[in-house]
């Protein structure tokens, strides 16, 4: 009996391309790691913390996004938040994945840029080595603060330009276009830095067009919004700019009201390069499979779409071209 689509989405061998490290951390290594630095939190239990994820947009959601990142001390704690995602991507059949982090978040409570990066990228060596996981690092800039704070940070992690392969723009999208930090962005691309951005999740069109036009992203993040102007819709299909989509993100931050009424099918239908990713799968109730079955089950894809999909984000992923090649055949071997 051949597999549905359901069940060859759960089963294919992945690639995760928007996730964002400090989203992964779920509430119970939220309470060891604030135990184990001798912090208290303002919740009383674990059930308590997780009570709290009831958000009605992306600031409700940032205010304790923030707050869990806060028991983030020390490059032990940044490995195991890590690890922990690591070991849940394997589960999930992810064979690569680039993550986002977000070290403003971070430095602004006095954690050294070292001790951010170095954790990271230990739980990262580990994971290729333990779990045969290919990983990148992608430093993002907060866009709710200053380009001139987006700098000092990119000059900070300069040290440690070895260990991350690009920059994103994330955090607070509406009142804060791309076009706030192009200079920041020229200087990145003058690094050779791998460029993406999100764009068109909360915030119009034209903050796409920006990400496109003024970042020069190679990536949109999200994007959800680009199917408002069929313009920017023929233009990311000329260019075959990937969009690393979220649906259990778009459903828990009320961008759709129901997985039903996602756009993840209109943006194939319309030749766009998307894909599935889990954004912060601990807030948002799911990690990879989760969001690849429920979009599955709830706009009825086929197991061509499952395909489509899993090939997109292979194609998106900013790996070397021997490593893309085995990406396809272990794809192409679990197909047959």
């Amino acid at each position: 009996m051949s597999m549905t689509a359901a069940q060859l989405a759960a089963a294919i061998p992945k690639t995760e391309l928007h996730i964002h490290i400090e989203g992964s951390l779920e509430p119970e290594l939220i309470f060891a790691l604030a135990q184990r630095n001798g912090l208290s939190l303002p919740y009383d239990s674990v059930d308590a913390l997780r009570a709290a994820y009831a958000f009605t947009d992306l600031q409700s959601f940032l205010d304790i996004y923030y707050a869990g990142a806060s028991v983030l001390l020390r490059e032990a704690d940044f490995h195991d938040m890590a690890w922990a995602y690591f070991l849940r991507a394997r589960a999930d059949n992810v064979v690569h994945c680039e993550i986002f982090f977000d070290p403003q978040t971070h430095t602004a409570r006095g954690v050294p840029m070292a001790t951010v990066i170095n954790g990271l990228s230990s739980a990262c060596d580990r994971a290729q080595a333990e779990l045969g996981i290919s990983t990148a690092l992608i430093l993002c800039f907060l866009r709710h603060l200053s380009e001139e704070d987006a700098f000092a940070t990119l000059e900070a992690a300069m040290p440690y330009r070895a260990r991350f392969i690009g920059v994103g723009l994330d955090s607070s999208e509406v009142g804060h276009p791309p076009s706030k930090f192009s200079r920041v962005f020229a200087r990145c691309r003058e690094l050779d830095l791998r460029i993406v951005a999100h764009a068109g999740e909360e915030g119009p069109p034209a903050y796409i067009w920006e990400a496109l036009n003024d970042l020069k992203t190679e990536r949109i993040d999200h994007g959800v919004r680009s199917l408002e102007d069929p313009a920017l819709v023929a233009e990311l299909a000329k260019r075959r700019t990937p969009l690393t989509v979220c649906p259990l993100s778009n459903l828990k931050l009320c961008v759709v009201d129901d997985l039903k009424h996602h756009p993840m099918k209109r943006l194939l239908d319309a030749g766009l390069c998307a894909t599935v990713n889990s954004d912060d799968p601990a807030y948002f109730g799911g990690y990879m499979n989760a969001n690849f079955v429920q979009t599955v089950e709830a706009l009825g894809l086929s197991r061509e779409d499952v395909v489509t999909l899993a090939r997109n984000s292979i194609e998106a992923s900013f790996v070397n071209e021997a490593r893309r090649g085995e990406l396809m055949a272990l794809l192409d071997s679990a197909i047959d």
